[in-house]
């Protein structure tokens, strides 16, 4: 006999409140710490405001709880992906790390919009700039490992509801 019963509408509101409070950490860092993102940091943001959109439609629409499954862990995947590429920039021998560009209000300005992608996608200098550790890991690092538990709660919604079906015959 199940005493609490797995409700995947609150599992994707939890998904949902926990890329929130990422934001707001991120905001936390950019208007109070006072740490100015890159380019790659503002794509993090993206990936994390794009699978908490997942996550709160998957919530509020109650159905189809596989597929927007699949659609965030995908979504926080493509996310890591990122985070990924900006803890390998920042491992980078000094000699080996891109030059740095011009600020981004200029590139969004000045530069055509799949070079203004390009760069927000492949980091420049200011990427492998290492502003705080927490822990012994960095921003980008504690990003991906966010990333990473994003998909696997994504995905745990499958299992989880399967089991509670099993067990409930």
């Amino acid at each position: 006999m199940n005493i609490v019963k797995f409700n995947p509408r609150l599992w994707f509101f939890l998904g949902f409140t926990g890329c929130c409070a990422l934001l707001a950490m991120g905001a936390f860092m950019q208007f109070v710490e006072e740490l100015e993102p890159c380019p790659l940091c503002i794509s993090q943001r993206l990936a994390i405001l794009s699978t908490g959109i997942i996550f709160l439609f998957a919530g509020i629409h109650n159905r189809a709880h596989k597929v927007y499954a699949v659609i965030g862990a995908i979504s926080a995947l493509i996310g890591a992906s990122i985070s990924t590429r900006h803890v390998w920039l920042q491992h980078l021998p000094p000699d080996q790390v891109p030059e740095c560009s011009p600020g981004l209000e200029y590139v969004f300005q000045h530069f055509p919009l799949a070079d203004t992608i390009k760069l927000m996608l492949t980091g420049t200098g200011e990427c492998a700039q290492i502003e705080g550790i927490f822990l012994g890991l960095t921003i980008p690092a504690w990003t991906l490992i966010a990333f990473l538990m994003l998909a696997v709660f994504s995905l745990a919604t499958i299992w989880l509801k399967a089991h509670c079906e099993q067990t409930d015959v």
